[in-house]
């Protein structure tokens, strides 16, 4: 078994090398550290994000470098502005070849303090984001017999205190693409989730709280906190060595297992430690 993986596809290793891949969320934190990944490879980026000033200044670096790159400024949980985003990807380069979904947003707050429309929100970017570009890049992507990604997380297959939107639209993820893989495999399209623990990207600190504004508990984290460039590396790799899982760090290796062998005892802990953020909160 691979390192960081509990399964893997049986394809050979991709040659990424002028092939083009449409990265969401590409403006900041790993986003913008997998966009100049495959461009290091060779790929062609086409790179989605609300934020149009930091994602111009992110596609002017990588077409400085010497790489092919295309802005594509809009926000994923508006259905039109994702299909439009991959047909100026296939007017531009005339192909599609890969989809990493990694736009998302956190939430941080007891449901008891949370209003509905901010589960709604969350869940709006994290799952129905990803749906509405992978349904828009999906004949591209078989046509080139190529792939798709998405990030989800540890709250994708564990509990999370005080993240029920967040672990709703990341367990949404797993059922999605779990179920999608099948239907695509045989034509060819791998399908990776990745499943990262802690990553200093900021996601943290931008979380939305209860109200919708942004959160007031202070975020604890487990383990270490991994750089963006080696979770991209890692990510990198997986997808090109066409495997379904990625545990890219030894904390979300350690609640996989623990989650499956010890449920129990791994909640336990988990309330103990992440349960902090919320004790000193006013109730």
């Amino acid at each position: 078994m691979a390192r960081g993986a509990t399964t893997e596809g049986n394809v050979k290793p991709r040659n990424l090398r002028g092939q083009v891949v449409l990265i969401s969320g590409a403006a900041g934190g790993l986003g913008a550290a997998l966009c100049r990944r495959y461009a290091a490879a060779g790929s062609h980026v086409a790179a989605m994000d609300l934020d149009a000033d930091r994602l111009s200044s992110l596609v002017a670096a990588l077409t400085q470098g010497g790489n092919q790159a295309l802005a594509l400024p809009g926000n994923v949980a508006d259905p039109e502005a994702c299909a439009a985003a991959v047909a100026t990807t296939l007017a531009h380069f005339g192909r599609l070849d890969g989809l990493i979904n990694n736009a998302g947003i956190s939430q941080r707050s007891l449901l008891q303090d949370t209003r509905i429309e901010v589960i709604r929100k969350v869940m709006e970017v994290n799952f129905f984001g990803a749906l509405h570009l992978t349904h828009a890049a999906l004949p591209a992507i078989k046509a080139q017999r190529g792939f798709i990604a998405a990030i989800s997380s540890v709250a994708g297959f564990a509990p999370l205190i005080g993240r029920t939107g967040y672990a709703a639209s990341k367990h949404a993820l797993h059922g999605f693409f779990d179920s999608l893989r099948c239907e695509v495999e045989d034509d060819g399209v791998n399908v990776t989730l990745v499943c990262p623990s802690f990553i200093r990207t900021g996601i943290g600190g931008a979380a939305l709280g209860g109200t919708g504004a942004a959160a007031n508990s202070q975020r604890v984290t487990t383990g270490v906190e991994a750089s963006p460039e080696d979770i991209a590396e890692r990510i990198f790799s997986a997808v090109a060595d066409g495997r379904r899982l990625l545990l890219p760090d030894r904390t979300s290796r350690l609640a996989w297992w623990l989650g499956r062998l010890a449920p129990a005892f791994y909640a336990r802990t988990m309330k103990r430690r992440v349960g902090a953020e919320f004790d000193k909160l006013p109730r």
